[in-house]
């Protein structure tokens, strides 16, 4: 019940145990259109270019930058946290002219602020910021971001790596450009695959470089050419085949559930876990208006050793919840619900848990 990886289903766990075959097998071909469909649910598009990466979520960071950026480009990144820090080094080493817009970690990024440093960076290309904070627990407003964003003629970048599956998000009405996610978090899958999607504008972007993509593994014309290719597909690289059978059976568990049912079996297990942090004299750190339900920081107690009592979670409840990173270690805790690990029975042991660790 950590920040992630969450507890993996029985189901994804039996499908990767599956025979594995060839990476052009025309089984594997059906499977590669299956998960393709799958992904555009999960992420409320209608995309062609939908597609994952053999390889875990930062690589889908690192493919939307490497596709839509080149040198000198003028890039907006919003910082509340670790991930945004992360997004910053990504247009640093591409080449980019990096501008931040920053606001306090444990806060959503400002709309005002983006407005306001939109209109001093006029000829800015891409705005780029996280959704689902992983480091800090804070959700940030996608639609409102993405409308700032297209209104000054920017694409976007954004990050839900523990968004999907967890809370709402709609990549096509709410004008996102570029979305990527993992496997590892909601979807209660094992790490090892992101999941990107590109917008028809984030397509004809990339379309249009005068200069080669910096990343020949994570080119989006080249990787396309492999999961999309009509007839016979041109041979990229040697997918996880059995990773993409946990990811196909993930998906199809997402699409059973229904994404509102996923949504608000998140919201009442957070709901339930914040009643009984509450009971137990906890709090947690964000404020209730943007705070992530499958991502929760809890205050650690003065005097009390955060890392003791975690140690203590693991050693005799077998139980794994997280550190603080950055301007929260050794201030607060990270619970996850996401995915599996969202259950009652998790959350009931999770606080019990608690109230035999802490002192007094």
């Amino acid at each position: 019940m950590g920040p992630g990886p969450s507890d993996v289903h029985p189901r994804v766990l039996a499908a990767t145990a599956q025979p594995t075959i060839g990476h052009l097998d025309p089984q594997f071909i059906g499977l590669m259109d299956d998960i393709k469909a799958l992904m555009r649910y999960a992420f409320n598009t209608s995309n062609s270019l939908t597609l994952p990466l053999s390889a875990p979520g930062s690589a889908g960071m690192e493919a939307a930058f490497a596709n839509l950026l080149e040198p000198g480009d003028k890039v907006i990144v919003c910082v509340n946290g670790v991930f945004g820090m992360r997004m910053c080094e990504n247009v640093r080493r591409m080449g980019g002219e990096l501008v931040t817009v920053e606001d306090e970690w444990g806060s959503q990024v400002d709309p005002e602020k983006l407005r306001a440093t939109l209109k001093q960076h006029g000829d800015a290309k891409v705005v780029a910021f996280v959704h689902a904070e992983t480091s800090t627990g804070v959700c940030s407003d996608v639609a409102t971001l993405c409308g700032i964003a297209k209104d000054a003629g920017c694409l976007t970048i954004v990050d839900t790596v523990t968004g999907l599956g967890g809370i709402e998000l709609h990549v096509d009405d709410w004008h996102v450009d570029v979305a990527y996610s993992g496997t590892q978090k909601c979807l209660s899958c094992p790490p090892g695959i992101s999941l990107i999607t590109y917008s028809d504008a984030a397509a004809a972007r990339v379309k249009a470089r005068n200069t080669p993509v910096q990343s020949w593994f994570l080119d989006l014309s080249l990787l396309m050419a492999y999961w999309e290719g009509e007839g016979a597909r041109t041979y990229h690289h040697t997918a996880p085949v059995n990773a993409m059978y946990g990811l196909h059976e993930a998906l199809l568990m997402l699409h059973e559930e229904g994404l509102q049912g996923a949504w608000q079996r998140h919201r009442e297990m957070h709901t339930l876990l914040a009643e009984g942090l509450q009971s137990l004299g906890l709090d947690l750190v964000v404020d209730a208006g943007y705070r992530l339900p499958q991502l929760n920081l809890v205050s650690v107690p003065d005097g009390v050793s955060e890392a003791d009592v975690r140690k203590q979670l693991l050693s005799r409840y077998n139980l794994e919840i997280g550190a603080g990173l950055g301007a929260f270690a050794g201030k607060v805790w990270r619970i996850g619900l996401m995915g599996y690990s969202a259950r009652q029975e998790n959350v009931l042991l999770c606080v019990n848990a608690l109230r035999n660790s802490l002192p007094g």
